[in-house]
């Protein structure tokens, strides 16, 4: 069975991949935003979003989009691969940007509230990410035996890996560069 975490900056893309990576494979989808946001985005108590994420990840298959490294003790043992989206910051943050202005008032099914244009978003998390970019490369760089680690750099890597579904997530640890694979998951 597939546990797919994908990981990466706001305006990567984690939350369409995702949902491409389990409309291809046939498993659930979890948005962490969603577990983590209530209405009006106040934020949930932390007993209420672990419980959550334990019964989410308590389970033989999913691909869970969304960083929250408080919660990786939860995830990362019953995952069998760790997709990194590590686009450059000129891709992440015009899509973050792009998205905001085009769908402010609109509902985002993967956070469960109204999409918000705010300047501090921008300026104070997504411009900022380099700065937390480390802890993905180390996470990266130390994964548990058994579980995948596959970086996307590109727009064109994330395209190459969602085509070659499932065989991209064999890949092994390493940057996916569209090339063949061995193995079989």
């Amino acid at each position: 069975m597939y546990r797919i975490l994908i990981i990466g900056p706001s305006g990567a893309g984690k939350s369409t991949l995702a949902r491409a990576v389990g409309k291809r494979l046939a498993i659930p989808v979890v948005h962490l935003d969603a577990i983590n946001w209530g209405p009006g985005w106040v934020q949930r108590n932390e007993a209420e979003i672990r419980g959550q994420i334990a019964g989410w990840s308590a389970q033989d298959a999913w691909v869970m989009d969304g960083n929250y490294l408080g919660h990786i003790d939860l995830r990362l043992p019953r995952a069998t691969a760790v997709v990194w989206l590590d686009l450059p910051r000129h891709v992440y943050f015009s899509r973050a940007v792009y998205r905001s202005i085009t769908q402010v008032g609109r509902l985002r099914d993967d956070v469960g509230n109204l999409e918000r244009c705010e300047l501090e978003f921008f300026t104070g998390w997504v411009w900022t990410y380099p700065k937390r970019r480390p802890r993905d490369e180390a996470l990266m760089a130390d994964l548990p035996e058994g579980v995948t680690g596959i970086v996307l750099r590109s727009s064109r890597d994330v395209s190459l890996f969602e085509q070659a579904l499932p065989q991209s997530l064999c890949a092994g640890t390493g940057t996916f560069d569209g090339g063949s694979r061995s193995g079989y998951c």
